[in-house]
């Protein structure tokens, strides 16, 4: 028995007109997955179609009851009621102006948005001057305002960005998205990496605070649930960015970075035992997963220690290299993943953590 709602929500419905009743000002929509609901207009409800960023807006509220026929696919926005099994309609969103049109079909939608996406984030970071990632900011004030004095700049953040201009220069070849990328990737190797030459390895500061012409590097996380220690998803999100520039530059000391870096998750992260598997912390002073200073991260794994390497950077690695070590460690976490964190008696969504 589902459990009866007693208050109003706002909904999202995307589904295929079935009919429309113009003289009532009610449609029927049906669902991908078969669900129907009945939709009345509001008497002031409003259509558009999708547009892509940087497009005009393209208003179809005078055409809406002409184009509500039947097998036209759409999205309306409303409201549901506790006394009503009809849905109220605010908005219709239609993908396209003829029947069997979807706009975001178009051969050139994805690299149009991703241009448009990578031009603000190059103005929102660093304005009209050139790219400089000292201007990073993580954060923006409520307003909008940017500190120009103080401000924190977190590695797994820059590094997102990085793999987003990166992907933009692929999918687009705008030089300018290349440029950031590039430097993006070597404020990161300048300011967030540190060589461990005693242990031959490469890891990665959580941030650096910025004082002015001084730096504060910040090695342990100081997110809630990593507090004081060195989370794995935190390394290799630091490698997210640069691998992707390394497959639009070829730069060596990228890839050294990243064998660099892979050194530290075969040496302290991975569990050598016949568990298996990345575990998901490590203490900042032993580099160890079993410290008792971990509390409830000691001795775990999690799907961002096991199941980020792949997305993150691993499958790009192996792109970029052909490398058969590297399609071996990707088989490795899918096997693991596979074997621990589905849990289907109990659920149909894998663990979190194990």
């Amino acid at each position: 028995m589902s459990p009866k709602i007693n208050f109003p929500f706002s909904d999202l419905i995307a589904g295929y007109v079935t009919s429309y009743d113009q003289q009532g000002g009610t449609f029927g929509l049906k669902t991908s997955a078969g669900q129907e609901f009945q939709v009345k207009l509001s008497p002031m409800a409003y259509a558009k179609v999708i547009q892509n960023f940087d497009e005009a807006y393209i208003d179809a509220t005078a055409t809406m009851g002409s184009w509500l026929t039947p097998g036209r696919f759409l999205f309306v926005y409303g409201v549901f009621y506790p006394d009503s099994d009809i849905f109220d309609g605010k908005q219709v969103v239609f993908a396209g102006k003829k029947i069997e049109e979807y706009v975001f079909e178009k051969q050139d939608w994805w690299i149009k948005q991703v241009y448009a996406l990578g031009k603000f984030y190059v103005k929102a970071q660093f304005g009209e001057d050139a790219i400089d990632y000292r201007h990073y900011r993580t954060d923006l004030s409520v307003s909008g305002q940017r500190s120009a004095v103080n401000f924190r700049q977190e590695t797994d953040t820059i590094s997102r960005l990085v793999y987003g201009f990166a992907t933009a220069f692929m999918m687009t070849g705008e030089d300018q998205f290349l440029e950031a990328a590039e430097k993006g990737t070597e404020y990161l190797r300048e300011h967030m990496r540190f060589v461990d030459k005693d242990e031959d390895i490469v890891y990665w500061y959580h941030a650096i605070d910025v004082q002015g012409e001084k730096e504060q590097k910040i090695f342990a996380s100081e997110f809630g649930d990593d507090y004081d220690a060195i989370p794995a998803y935190e390394q290799i999100y630091a490698l997210a960015g640069p691998i992707q520039t390394y497959r639009c530059t070829g730069d060596r000391r990228i890839l050294h970075d990243a064998e660099q870096t892979i050194k530290l998750f075969d040496k302290f992260f991975l569990d050598k035992s016949e568990y298996g598997g990345y575990f998901s912390h490590l203490d900042p002073l032993m580099l160890d997963p079993r410290s008792e200073s971990l509390g409830a991260n000691r001795a775990r794994k999690n799907w961002n220690s096991v199941g980020d390497h792949a997305p993150a950077y691993l499958i790009n690695l192996w792109l970029a290299t052909g490398e058969e070590k590297y399609a071996d460690m990707l088989e490795y976490t899918f096997d693991t993943i596979e074997k621990y964190f589905p849990d289907y008696d109990h659920s149909p969504f894998v663990q979190e953590r194990f």
